[in-house]
């Protein structure tokens, strides 16, 4: 369906704003999306990142002055140790706190030098775990992350470290909520009432609060739009978003403002709390295109309320959902997102996790693209199968796909990608691989992928020839029996020979993995382990990472849990955000305990420890059983392949 838009709509000022907190190396691209989309259309549409505009005013000079000030104010006896070394040595974080930010931007990496030699940055309680070690000692902690020559890692990851003991000063002295990333998440996260967030909302602005006002002022009078438009990924930036709303609301009532994101579309389906409305005038669910044309028609006043697409809004004091039935806009037509007004340069490449894959998300600037929408495969019973962002699969070709790619390192200059589908498709990366190298177009790039058979070792190739270095992917309970009744449609065989290949041509492998899905057993647990076990041993993982199952309402366990031997735990339903919900399980199996075990083991065998082991010396607190599992299983799985 050809978009089409009033010209009374093309007039409004549109500004798109990334809340805090996301993430700090890279802007979260929804509203690169969503800018681009409007501007292809002919809107004036800006875009502001007031995530890393928060940490760099706080993280700078005057920024920890102001911390200081709120520090003195605190009793001796109610200072905890950060805050009473950041006091003690505040001149030489006065000193150091803009060169290190500079640093970590990539604009001055001779700085690598002094912070390697460990006499440049106060080193508070962070730093506890290299206490002994000076550059050159034989007992190097950080020897085995990065070797004799990684100079720049170390100093990013010794920097991250001085942030994160300024981030512990933050926490303890202006706000126990604050983190990077999470920040006052859990007031949102499954919040069925909003009074916490409304409590937190009405209470006194502190520093942080107060520094988010003051961004929040200055976008608004340099951009004087008449729709602000809020993206909030996940729980950790909920709260920012309504304290933007609530100066907005003070500063420019005038403002239309509207509330979109994941977190929306997953947490906020059946929103019923009218408070909520004193803050935004409109909350869109899923993909932005279409609501949001429709939207600014209606602020225009081209179009009635009624004829809103997949938008709440309070009518008559009640909230309403209002869906006119109109198509999405197709996959092929929602344009090229777009950095432009995004401080690409000013992004803080961190080194907090030493996960190989993790580092990825946090070290380096990606251009953040999908190679489709939705998933192809859309079967897995603990996804959202059931939303559009999920459900919906659509595909563009491949060479307006390389355009996309093309235009975007012509605006940003930078040739990284991270792919963010939910599982890119074999067929489509094949033919992007090979668009790629037909057009000789250099660029650097990985996503994630389900690990099934159409990834052959040949294929394997052309994506490392086209830029790949590294995939991830969901191996979740590493047990044949959990897996077909998680519908993956993958077998642990099957997994170790796609992953075989890919670590044969040179790609990083990251296995996604979980614990505590219904029905499994101790048993269960042991076994999955063996299995990661062996494909460390046998080469063909490099990274992973266990999460605990969440059983999510919009997922097939969440809607038919009788399937999955589980009983749901009742509860009124709320009338604010409505995502995870609790169970019962009558195996009863302590998999918090469990889960104890699987951490350290996995962070063991990142970095090549006990690899030869037997995995029940991993369960310090309790007794398990002996795997069930051959001791050869995945070596003979690849020979066989």
């Amino acid at each position: 369906m050809p978009v089409s838009v009033s010209p009374e709509a093309l007039s409004l000022r549109v500004l798109a704003v990334i809340p805090p907190m996301t993430q700090l190396n890279t802007p979260y691209p929804s509203t690169a999306y969503l800018t681009g989309f409007l501007r292809a259309q002919g809107f004036q549409a800006v875009q502001e990142d007031l995530a890393i505009a928060l940490v760099l005013r706080l993280f700078s000079g005057e920024g920890l002055a102001r911390i200081r000030t709120v520090a003195q104010r605190l009793p001796a006896k109610q200072r905890s140790e950060p805050v009473r070394f950041f006091l003690e040595h505040f001149d030489r974080y006065a000193a150091t706190i803009n060169p290190v930010i500079a640093f970590l931007q990539g604009r001055d990496s001779t700085l690598a030098f002094r912070i390697c030699g460990r006499m440049y940055l106060p080193e508070g309680t962070r730093f506890a775990a290299l206490d002994g070690y000076l550059a050159g000692d034989d007992d190097d902690p950080l020897g085995w992350a990065f070797g004799s020559l990684g100079l720049q890692d170390r100093a990013r990851h010794l920097a991250t470290l001085y942030l994160n003991d300024l981030a512990d000063v933050l926490r303890d002295a202006v706000d126990e909520r604050f983190e990077f990333v999470r920040y006052a998440e859990s007031i949102a996260q499954s919040a069925a009432s909003f009074d916490p967030l409304a409590e937190a909302l009405a209470a006194d602005p502190n520093l942080i609060d107060d520094t988010l006002a003051t961004l929040t002022r200055e976008a608004i009078d340099r951009h004087r739009p008449d729709v602000v438009l809020v993206s909030t990924p996940f729980p950790g930036s909920v709260y920012g978003a309504f304290r933007i709303a609530q100066t907005i609301r003070a500063h420019a009532p005038e403002v239309r403002l509207a509330l979109g994101g994941g977190y929306v579309n997953t947490e906020l389906r059946s929103l019923k709390e009218a408070r909520v409305f004193d803050f935004f005038d409109f909350i869109t669910l899923d993909d932005g295109e279409r609501p949001t044309l429709a939207l600014l028609d209606h602020i225009a006043g081209r179009r009635s309320k009624e004829r809103l697409v997949r938008t709440f809004l309070r009518d008559e004091g009640q909230v309403r959902h209002v869906n006119f039935p109109e198509p999405d806009v197709p996959f092929e037509q929602v344009g090229t997102p777009t950095w432009d007004g995004l401080p690409i340069d000013r992004y803080l490449s961190v080194l907090d996790m030493l996960n190989p894959m993790h580092r990825l998300w946090s070290d380096g600037r990606w251009n953040k693209l999908t190679v489709a929408h939705g998933c192809y495969w859309k079967k897995c019973s603990f996804c959202d199968v059931s939303l559009d962002y999920i459900s919906r699969y659509e595909t563009a070709n491949a060479s307006t796909l390389v355009d996309r790619i093309e235009a975007i390192i012509h605006e940003t200059g930078q040739t990284g990608f991270h792919f963010v589908d939910e599982a890119a498709p074999p067929k489509a990366l094949r033919a992007m691989a090979e668009e790629l190298l037909r057009r000789n177009l250099a660029i650097t790039w990985w996503g994630n992928i389900r690990f099934e058979k159409s990834f052959t070792p040949e294929l394997c190739e052309l994506l490392a020839q086209s830029g790949c270095i590294a995939i991830s992917g969901g191996l979740e309970v590493a047990s044949d029996r959990l897996l077909k009744l998680m519908k993956k449609g993958v077998s642990v065989e099957q997994v170790a020979r796609v992953t075989h290949g890919f670590s044969q041509a040179g790609i990083l492998v990251h296995a996604y993995l979980m614990y505590g899905f219904p029905t499994q057993t101790v048993q269960d647990t042991v076994d999955a382990l063996e299995y990661v076990r062996q494909l460390f041993a046998e080469g063909c993982i490099q990274s992973g990472f266990f999460h605990r199952f969440a059983c999510t309402v919009h997922s097939p366990v969440g809607m038919h849990p009788e399937e999955y031997g589980i009983r749901l735990v009742s509860r009124a339903p709320g009338s604010f955000a409505n995502n995870d919900v609790a169970f019962i399980d009558p195996s009863g199996v302590d998999h918090a305990m469990l889960g104890r075990a699987l951490t350290r083991a996995i962070y063991n065998y990142m970095h090549g420890i006990g690899l030869d082991q037997d995995v029940r010396n991993w369960f310090e607190e309790c007794r398990v059983p002996r795997t069930q599992v051959p001791r050869h299983f995945v070596s003979r799985a690849l020979q066989g392949s």
